[in-house]
């Protein structure tokens, strides 16, 4: 196995923004329905997130770059605070193989809806402070 890391080559270290969302938006506080906890402590937080078909998932952010672990595919829809759709998974050239796993970064206010047959299954694994790359601005 190959691995890499990314250099900082500006010659100087990112300073982490603020987060300017309200913790109440926080997956877990606004939308505890759909996000478990699984493990947590100072360095990750763990989620397990969980849309059957059908369910809307209300407004929410995800604070920190995540591990996204996939168990289990169906098709949805992520839009913004303002209603305006900003990921359909129907788009996508093919469903990812599950099991599989992909990078994603802080996720601003958000709601997801599941417009497939089946449940959306994910084990979101969250890199909190120095052990993840600066916030999203």
């Amino acid at each position: 196995m190959t691995t890499t890391k990314q250099q900082n080559n500006s010659g100087h270290v990112a300073t982490p923004k603020p987060w300017p969302w309200p913790d109440t938006l926080d997956a877990l506080t606004a939308a505890p329905e759909h996000h478990r906890l699984v493990f947590e402590n100072e360095r990750v937080r763990v989620l397990e997130v969980r849309i059957g078909p059908g369910e809307i998932v209300p407004l929410h952010t995800h604070h920190w770059p995540a591990l996204l672990y996939l168990q289990g595919w169906s098709e949805h829809v992520r839009r913004d605070d303002s209603g305006k759709v900003i990921f359909d998974s129907r788009e996508a050239v093919s469903p990812p193989r599950i099991p599989s796993a992909v990078w994603c970064q802080p996720l601003s206010p958000h709601s997801v809806e599941n417009v497939g047959a089946t449940e959306l299954l994910v084990l979101s694994i969250e890199l909190k402070g120095d052990a993840a790359c600066p916030r999203l601005t």
